[in-house]
Parts: structure tokens; sequence; C-alpha cells
């Protein structure tokens, strides 16, 4: 199987910090695969925390996570501060991507990159729904273009 190949943009427009624990951590001693996505699931919600959203629905419509991507470039283990940092991406007409990066704090090393698919979709059905304007206008308010 080929590997992954992923480009990061050169800034990200959110980042927060996460400590691995000693439940993240697998019998290698390093961060367990499955954590990693919970790791990242955690930056997702800050991020949308940071722009003023709740867990629950985005201006009239819920989120849904489509797909995933994660390219591993070293290990972290139990006691680091992982930075994680996101931007949006490729945009279309019912989401986007969030482009994910992982840093290990004090030494800057690369822990992991990737994007998971963000569609939005009625509260209702299970339908995508257009982006909404609002959400659209606190990206750009944040600095974020579309």
């Amino acid at each position: 199987m080929p590997r992954i190949r992923f480009e990061l943009p050169g800034d990200y427009l959110f980042s927060t910090e996460v400590q691995v624990y000693i439940s993240h951590v697998n019998q290698g001693g390093h961060l367990d695969h499955a954590q990693l996505l919970t790791l990242v699931s955690e930056g997702r919600v800050r991020f949308f925390t940071w722009l003023g959203y709740g867990e629950a629905e985005r201006e009239g419509a819920r989120i849904v996570v489509a797909d995933l991507v994660a390219q591993y470039k070293s290990e972290a283990f139990h006691g680091e501060t992982l930075v994680v940092a996101m931007r949006p991406a490729d945009f279309n007409r019912y989401g986007f991507d969030l482009v994910f990066r992982l840093s290990e704090k004090a030494s800057g090393r690369e822990v992991a990159r990737g994007k998971t698919g963000i569609v939005f979709v009625d509260p209702c059905s299970p339908a995508p729904t257009a982006i909404p304007v609002a959400f659209v206008q606190r990206l750009v308010a944040a600095g974020q273009p579309v």
C-alpha cells in the first residue's frame, strides 16, 4: 500500500494543548493510534467552542465527521503536552476539511498530521445541508479566508 502524502498549510487558525495521559498509551509505551483520534476529536470540539459553538448545533445544523486521514510522524509518550493546531480548508457546499497537526510542545517534534472531513447535516434528518452563512461569517471574522 502506498504511504499517505499530506501537505500542511503554512499557518493555523486555532491551536490548543492536550496532555498525553496514561490511558492514551498502549503496551508499546507510546500514544495508541485509536487514542490519537480522541485527541484530534478533543481539538475539534475546542475549535468549535473557540468559534462560540456548543457540541450539539451550529447555526441550526449539526456536524458529522465524514472521513479522516492521519499520518504519524513520531511517537508521543505519557506526560508529554501536545499542541493541536487546526485550520479549515477545501470548502465545498456542505462542509470542509479540518486540517490538523499535533506536535510535542517542548521540542516542537511533529507527532501526527491529517484532516477530518466535516459535513453539515439537517438536525432532523441525516441529509447534508449547506454550510450556514453565519458560520462562514464567524470563520471570516476569525481570519479564515473562505
